[in-house]
């Protein structure tokens, strides 16, 4: 599958992947502090953003559009960065490609099965399809019978777009993506990656809970993991400077 992607800076490759509902877009900010010492690619996972939409949700199908990606870049060997679903999804590259990740960079997510706790989003964005909104506006007013929180909203309706008719629609793909959840929600799998890598929580975030240590070490014996004080799940966008300050350390070490 060929996803949608952009690309920054020069030097050796680091290629980053958004969370659910999420798009490239999310790290232009972040990739700022990357691109003066790094080759930055950030890609659209399928179902979002502008890359294609297909209903097979499996961590396996995501991790290999990955290195079907790096394989049409001549990317042999790269650090790869995930948040959320894309940091499973990047852990699951590295558990089926070891030789292909120099490092590895998991932002506040860790390889467990999580509860479904987006039904109500789903739920909320079935919604805005069904009742077709002629503002954006009235998409949120709709949404926010779904969703409490103004910025989760927002973000959401980065995701609504125009077509040809000029009607709002989601371009993320809503039925494939709630109808493949249970994939979402397990955890990546494999034989161990023993190459270095870096998980970051939160620590207003319940992602990464002392209890997961183990998972995390269970998959990633080599693994450090740190915590970001004062942010949350969404903890590059929080504390962008402090997060990257972190991937930069960790990057630059021999």
């Amino acid at each position: 599958m060929k996803l949608n992607y952009f690309q920054m800076g020069t030097g050796p490759t680091l290629i980053i992947l958004h969370g659910l509902f999420g798009s490239a877009s999310n790290f232009r900010t972040l990739v700022k502090y990357f691109s003066p010492h790094y080759t930055v690619y950030c890609l659209d996972l399928r179902n979002h953003g502008n890359s294609p939409h297909d209903n097979d949700t499996s961590f396996e199908a995501m991790a290999s559009d990955i290195i079907e990606f790096m394989d049409d870049h001549t990317l042999n060997n790269v650090a790869l960065m995930g948040h959320s679903l894309g940091g499973k999804v990047a852990m699951q590259v590295a558990l089926n490609f070891q030789s292909r990740i120099s490092k590895l960079i998991i932002g506040d997510i860790a390889p467990v099965a999580y509860p479904h706790h987006h039904d109500q989003i789903f739920e909320g964005l079935s919604a805005v399809s069904r009742l077709a909104p002629t503002s954006r506006k009235e998409a949120e007013k709709i949404l926010a019978d779904y969703v409490d929180t103004h910025e989760v909203r927002l973000f959401l309706l980065t995701n609504l777009t125009r077509n040809e008719d000029n009607k709002f629609i989601w371009r993320i793909n809503v039925d494939g993506l709630h109808k493949g959840y249970e994939n979402i929600a397990t955890a990546p799998n494999g034989a161990p990656f023993y190459g270095k890598s870096l998980f970051i929580r939160g620590s207003l975030s319940h992602y990464v809970k002392d209890d997961y240590f183990e998972a995390i070490y269970d998959l990633f014996p080599k693994a450090e993991i740190t915590t970001l004080e004062g942010a949350g799940h969404w903890l590059h966008a929080e504390k962008p400077v402090e997060y990257a300050e972190m991937v930069l350390n960790f990057l630059d070490e021999e």
